[in-house]
């Protein structure tokens, strides 16, 4: 018989290997430091740079699995953040916590991550009321958090990527919008598009006497070193040397003065081009957005030498698809409608690179001043005068508008894509998989239902039955409502 010490000795070794090896597997059949992930390539420990580990992102991002994730804080940690959220609600202060992955009998750890608030108009407190510390049982909320695995100075990055949002459905009883938005634009091929799927979120605060459930999130990409380097090794960008914007509200492509672009902070700077990568060289970024932006202006439109210009200085091809999807998935708080909402990328031979992000107000959920998402003609989804310089320069080349036009009709006609019946499959097998854990501790979002946001100008919009129609009179059918508004595919 094993003496006590024995057995403590015996228990405790499995979770100080995983301590020391945070980012390796640990199995119920295999032994710790068996790096071999079912059905994957063999698991190596990257360089410096984290370099090989995406290829590591199908195991991820995977959707056909909810994988659980715990946030683990100690009690003043927690508090810190609640601090912090009640000084400056949008503050991008990261606090200390542990990160642990299981999926299936698999668990990934890292020790130190970085845990903070995120979202705009979504950004909340996720327990308690302003002012209030944290205490065991407390009243919780659902709320955006983000995560940074190389926020300490030894911090490696997670399967390759350095940042990860863990985002709640906010107003979509679905639990499918964006994650169909992101799912749809990998189909067609959209690479520079985030990768998403869902998870179980669990919050632990050190002490007390239940970690806090809070139910199926979404597990988003942010897109920054680790996108650069997954498409760098994909042989999507020639580099990731270049520089990497992140588009807010006002950023239309339109104004070359770099008095827009610049490094948004907490202190109240805020940018419409805001810079993530190379922030000492913000300079020379600046330049380069803004001779994008000069070069363009003059060029007449519809000329030849505009689509060489084009062709030259941006992936043409990636925007029209980018843009193919978006359109057809009602994406109005987009640059082309609401100038927001996406990431761009110059490499190093200063080529642009469109990043579609924030895909929650899709397929149905829509404001009325932007036009109903469903009915509105695609080729008049934004202005294509005055300021959305890129959007009017590119659609005037027949050439691209024809090209757009042709995917539109691409995503309607096959069932892996935009096609009612295929979509419908996909929706219904997404929400069959994640419905057992939709039940959480904050008591919100409990139920998943068929219908856009509360607020939607079109209510009456369904992704699961319904025919064509307005979505504002009777349940209509998005999918097939935004097919029938096509323009003529020979047009």
């Amino acid at each position: 018989m094993y003496s006590k010490r024995l057995l403590y000795i015996l228990c405790l070794v499995p979770l100080l290997m995983m301590a020391c090896r945070p980012d390796e597997p640990v199995t119920d059949n295999t032994k710790p430091g068996n790096d071999t992930v079912p059905g994957e390539e063999p698991y190596y420990p990257p360089d410096s740079s984290g370099a090989d580990r995406h290829r590591n992102y199908d195991f991820l991002f995977d959707l056909d699995a909810v994988p659980e994730v715990t946030l683990t804080l100690t009690e003043d940690e927690w508090n810190r953040y609640l601090t912090n959220f009640d000084n400056n609600p949008n503050n991008g202060i990261y606090v200390w916590g542990q990160w642990t992955f299981r999926k299936g009998d698999l668990i990934y750890t890292r020790d130190s991550v970085g845990v903070r608030a995120r979202g705009n108009t979504s950004r909340r407190r996720p327990e308690g009321d302003n002012g209030q510390s944290h205490r065991d049982g407390a009243d919780w909320h659902h709320a955006h958090f983000g995560i940074k695995f190389t926020e300490s100075v030894t911090g490696e990055r997670f399967f390759g990527v350095d940042r990860l949002i863990l985002k709640w459905f906010n107003n979509d009883p679905t639990y499918v919008r964006e994650i169909y938005c992101y799912d749809l634009f990998r189909r067609f091929g959209v690479w520079s598009a985030p990768r998403a799927s869902y998870c179980r979120l669990t919050i632990h605060i050190q002490g007390d006497t239940h970690p806090v459930y809070m139910g199926v999130y979404e597990m988003i990409e942010n897109p920054r070193k680790g996108w650069l380097d997954a498409r760098f090794h994909a042989g999507q960008i020639p580099d990731k040397d270049g520089f990497l914007w992140k588009a807010q509200w006002g950023a239309d492509l339109s104004d070359a003065s770099t008095s827009k672009m610049g490094i948004s902070d907490d202190e109240g700077h805020y940018f419409a081009y805001n810079l993530k990568t190379k922030k000492s060289k913000l300079t020379e970024a600046q330049n380069i957005l803004s001779a994008f932006i000069s070069e363009m202006r003059p060029l007449a439109s519809g000329s030849d030498e505009l689509q060489a210009w084009l062709e030259q200085h941006m992936d043409v091809d990636l925007f029209l698809r980018a843009y193919a999807v978006s359109v057809m998935t009602g994406m109005w708080d987009d640059y082309w409608c609401n100038q927001n909402n996406y990431f761009f990328y110059f490499d190093a031979s200063r080529r642009f690179y469109f990043i579609p992000f924030d895909y929650d107000n899709t397929l149905g959920t829509a404001q009325d001043n932007y036009g109903n998402p469903g009915t509105k003609d695609p080729l008049n989804w934004g202005p294509l005068d005055g300021n959305r310089l890129l959007m009017r320069k590119v659609m005037s080349i027949a050439e691209y508008k024809q090209r757009y036009i042709d995917y539109l009709h691409m995503l309607a006609e096959d069932d892996e894509l935009f096609a009612p019946e295929g979509s419908a499959a996909r929706i219904r097998r997404w929400q069959e998989m994640i419905e057992p854990y939709v039940d959480n501790d904050t008591g919100e979002d409990c139920v998943i239902e068929d219908r856009p946001a509360g607020w939607s100008s079109c209510g009456k919009y369904r992704l699961l039955s319904g025919e064509i129609g307005d979505g504002k009179n009777h349940e209509s059918n998005f999918f097939r409502t935004k097919i029938n508004s096509l323009p003529d595919s020979e047009e």
